[in-house]
């Protein structure tokens, strides 16, 4: 009888516990859903909060119809006016206006909103103007000026192309120069030209477009325009770079010679 009566007690407890869950569970779920969010929205997937429906954007706290003008399709987008003009339109405050194609002329294939001049034509204003290719030249695929460059070996001056006079041991470059043309390797430019140089005894040809051009062998220093050996006293040898010497250790350099060090005397 007292079992009867203790699992009496355990059933109404639960159903009474239940009852008060219940009972303060449910107008927590009915504030934060329905009540929050306004007609024609619908609540965000991932975070907090709502969006208006398509067709539909904020405006104080509710989702206002959004005004298609002609020549427009609607976004998904929730910010700005909701809608975009579509291709050959261009947006004016509230309408869709058309783009006007000047001739040789063609829209933009990414924005659709503008217009591109035809390969030979450049914008000039509001019009695209053919572009007049000197004599020695050809097109560019830039739509800016003059929208031509020269022929390799020739140069613009205004509106045409100069050839460029290479003097002899000399060879065109690629990249624009102020001469257009370089020497040959063994030359050097002097007021024009390409003069020989004269590499003295003991040295070699150097890439460097700085100095003499030319260097002396390892041994050997520079000596105005010649190369002499660099001579090592005792207990020294040659540099790394070889032009000059220092003493072996534990001597130490004292003028022309080495001596011993002050820990070893």
């Amino acid at each position: 009888m007292k079992a009867a009566k203790s699992k009496l007690g355990v059933i109404v407890y639960t159903w009474t516990a239940l009852a008060m869950f219940a009972g303060t569970a449910a107008p927590v779920i009915a504030q934060g859903t329905e009540d929050a969010i306004p007609a024609n929205a619908h609540a965000r997937s991932y975070t907090s909060g709502w969006d208006c429906d398509r067709g539909y954007h904020k405006r104080d706290g509710a989702c206002a119809p959004v005004t298609l003008p002609e020549n427009a399709y609607l976004t998904d987008s929730t910010f700005g006016s909701g809608w975009e003009c579509r291709r050959g339109y261009r947006q004016d405050g509230d309408t869709c206006v058309a783009v006007e194609l000047p001739a040789h002329a063609y829209l933009s294939a990414v924005s659709g909103d503008r217009w591109i001049c035809d390969r030979g034509y450049r914008p000039i204003d509001e019009a695209c103007a053919a572009i007049v290719v000197p004599a020695n030249g050809y097109l560019t695929q830039s739509s800016g000026a003059p929208g031509w460059t020269c022929d390799r070996g020739y140069r613009a001056k205004g509106n045409r192309c100069a050839a460029i006079v290479v003097p002899a041991n000399a060879y065109l470059t690629i990249a624009f120069s102020e001469s257009g043309w370089n020497c040959d390797r063994g030359y050097r430019k002097v007021d024009g030209a390409c003069v020989a140089i004269n590499v003295p005894s003991n040295a070699y040809l150097s890439d460097s477009s700085y100095g003499p051009g030319w260097e002396c062998d390892r041994g050997f220093r520079m000596d105005k325009a010649t190369c002499v050996a660099v001579e090592l006293p005792e207990n020294a040898h040659l540099t790394f770079s070889g032009n000059d010497w220092e003493c072996d250790l534990p001597f130490a350099r004292q003028g022309s010679v080495c001596v011993s060090g002050a820990g070893n005397e």
